[in-house]
């Protein structure tokens, strides 16, 4: 790996800053997203969704409970899970990051109130936690299984990371220096020999150690993760697989377990093996992620197919209809992926990423970021029940957004990564800047040799496939420009400086040269819609086939149907075809109805009668825009004639 903290410094406007690794991220003050369908997300996001999330910790009670907790009202004013802290500091991150990049003045003193609320009860050694510690509450650090202590303070610390890389030093970040110290004093190799039912720490404390350039604070995430998967923690009903309590981190062949928690663990993990330059490590990860991903992922990129225990299946256990794909889990997949595509300069890492982003993460929130999936099924087999709009409502079943959640950790997730986006569409080396995910967008950087490069980009993606790179600064030597050219774009063609485009292969396409401002790089992504087979292992959609447009995965929803999905079957024989112009592009295929007779037993021989009427042609949509028209039926996984 190639050492690069001599340019990282302190990593402002980073949300992860290695030290080393084969690219070095951008901060959101060398990335600014312009417009298009990310920038209309940060809008929302920065107009609406995070003002949603802060309303809703207040009116529950869960910003509450630091106020409770300062006047003595514990235990019989506590709201929320044991955990409620938590989405109040991922509340705090989003906001900080958005002050970051838009420094909205009004937002930050909100900031400034929310903190000085939580100083006041923060006690003397650090601790800082309203559901434990106090007269008539469970000691501190008596639940480590399910208590998620050091999980909240996870999520503070990334906070804290949030405002320090952004604003600088001030009350907050003094807050959680006070926290780290404190873990690293109760958790040291002479503290508690144990860990957090729920991973989050970790990945925190390896990034404060960036932060600050103590290695205590990283000597204390290995230390974690190094404890885990020794029997530290207590068997629960789940078995301690669902806290990857059950086989060390480093002799694990797959993700296993609640699918979070394991994201979350992987993620820390691979920022000790960063910060370690243990490749042993890294590659352990890179292969447990590539097995994850080859075995227990769906089409969209989300991860856990059981509903109990919010967790994986077994290798190719991945229903439609019982998809349980947290939408937090598809965040930290993202955070996993990122990190390995920093490490490696791999970019089949950002076909995934974008693949989450697009299928996942978009798909949670409504498009006023008043509403959220917490699931993401890929097979909605009854209309949902509109929920009322100010009850928090259970989490297990995606039937239509919800306003908010008893455990509310999707909503502030989602918050927190539209907040910070921009750091994930560029990264830069000592000879090149290298584009990943594709949005109109400014950069502004410098190379190793400290020599300054601009670039802006322009494109409608993903409804078309039309990226223009158009360079603003530059230096007199030659430097690289590296386009993102993802797997499913066979045909792609690059054309430069007015030169006739040619083909290119997928992949790190590199174009190095001698640039001049108004220089221009056209990338060119074939969009035409694609059937899409799953492996022969999946069972529960084996003889069934799905559309894929771009990095789009399309659904079919009843609204458009005229009946419930569950009563068609697609002619994959029969064309493909495209409506660019409609909103983020839309698909038509060809379905016949069909109808199978009711009979006092569902199994025979021969099969059951069926009938199929007449074949018409249905559109399809871009599964993130479901069940934006009220109650539906939905499918991605369309059986075959």
């Amino acid at each position: 790996m190639t050492d690069t903290s001599a340019t990282t410094l302190a990593g402002h406007g980073r949300p992860i800053a290695p030290s080393r690794g084969v690219l070095r991220p951008l901060g959101l003050d060398e990335v600014t997203i312009t417009g298009g369908f990310w920038g209309d997300r940060q809008r929302v996001n920065g107009t609406a969704l995070i003002q949603h999330c802060e309303e809703w910790v207040e009116r529950i009670g869960w910003a509450g409970n630091f106020d409770a907790a300062v006047e003595g009202r514990m235990p019989g004013a506590h709201t929320g899970k044991s955990f409620a802290d938590s989405d109040v500091y991922k509340l705090m991150e989003a906001m900080a990051w958005e002050i970051g990049r838009t420094g909205d003045a009004e937002m930050d003193g909100r900031f400034r109130a929310l903190t000085a609320r939580i100083a006041r009860a923060q006690e003397p050694d650090g601790y800082l936690n309203t559901n434990f510690g106090r007269p008539g509450q469970a000691p501190r650090y008596s639940d480590l299984e399910w208590g998620h202590e050091l999980y909240s303070y996870g999520h503070l610390i990334q906070a804290g990371i949030a405002r320090a890389r952004t604003t600088g030093e001030d009350e907050f970040v003094q807050i959680v220096r006070r926290v780290a110290d404190h873990v690293c004093e109760a958790f040291g190799p002479d503290g508690i020999q144990s860990v957090d039912g729920h991973p989050e720490i970790e990945v925190a404390l390896a990034e404060w150690s960036r932060y600050t350039g103590d290695p205590k604070y990283l000597a204390q995430a290995r230390l974690f993760i190094e404890r885990r998967g020794h029997g530290v923690l207590g068997d629960i009903e789940f078995g301690r697989s669902y806290f990857q309590d059950d086989v060390p981190v480093r002799e694990a062949t797959v993700l296993r377990g609640h699918a979070v928690r394991a994201l979350y663990l992987t993620a820390g993990a691979v920022d000790v093996a960063v910060e370690d330059d243990d490749a042993e490590l890294l590659d352990i990860l890179r292969s447990q992620m590539s097995t994850t991903v080859a075995r227990r992922t769906y089409l969209t990129g989300g991860m856990g197919a059981h509903h109990e225990g919010e967790s994986f299946g077994l290798d190719h256990e991945l229903p439609p209809d019982r998809s349980y794909s947290e939408t937090c889990a598809g965040i930290a997949s993202i955070m996993v992926h990122h990190r390995m595509l920093l490490a490696t300069g791999e970019e089949g890492y950002g076909d995934l990423v974008e693949r989450m982003l697009f299928n996942v993460v978009a798909a949670s929130p409504a498009e006023d970021g008043r509403s959220f999936f917490y699931t993401n099924t890929l097979h909605q087999r009854e209309p949902g029940a509109v929920p009322p709009p100010d009850v928090a409502s259970p989490r297990a079943s995606s039937s239509l957004r919800a306003p908010w959640f008893n455990v509310s950790c999707c909503p502030t997730n989602v918050a927190r990564t539209f907040a910070s986006l921009g750091a994930y569409l560029a990264s830069v080396t000592d000879d090149g800047i290298q584009l990943h995910q594709y949005a109109p967008a400014m950069i502004a950087t410098a190379l190793g040799d400290g020599s300054a490069v601009a670039l802006h980009v322009d494109t409608d993606y993903p409804r078309t496939g039309s990226i223009r790179v158009t360079v603003d600064e530059t230096r007199e030597e030659p430097w690289a420009l590296t386009l993102r050219v993802p797997a499913w774009a066979e045909g792609a063609t690059v054309a430069v400086a007015g030169s006739d485009a040619v083909a290119v292969p997928t992949g790190a396409h590199v174009v190095e040269r001698s640039w001049a401002a108004g220089d221009v790089v056209e990338l060119e992504l074939p969009m035409q819609p694609r059937w899409t087979r799953p492996d022969p292992r999946v069972d529960a959609v084996r003889g069934s086939v799905a559309v894929e447009r771009g990095p789009l995965v399309m659904a079919l929803e009843s609204v458009d149907l005229g009946t419930s999905v569950n009563d068609v079957i697609v002619r994959s024989d029969q064309p493909l075809v495209d409506h660019p112009a409609q909103f983020d592009g839309e698909v038509s295929v060809t379905v016949v109805p069909e109808a199978v007779a009711d009979a006092p037993w569902p199994y025979a021989n021969p099969a059951p009668s069926r009938s199929a009427g007449d074949a018409r042609s249905v559109k399809l949509i871009p599964y993130y825009r479901w069940a934006r028209r009220g109650p539906s039926t939905m499918r991605v996984w369309l059986p075959e004639v």
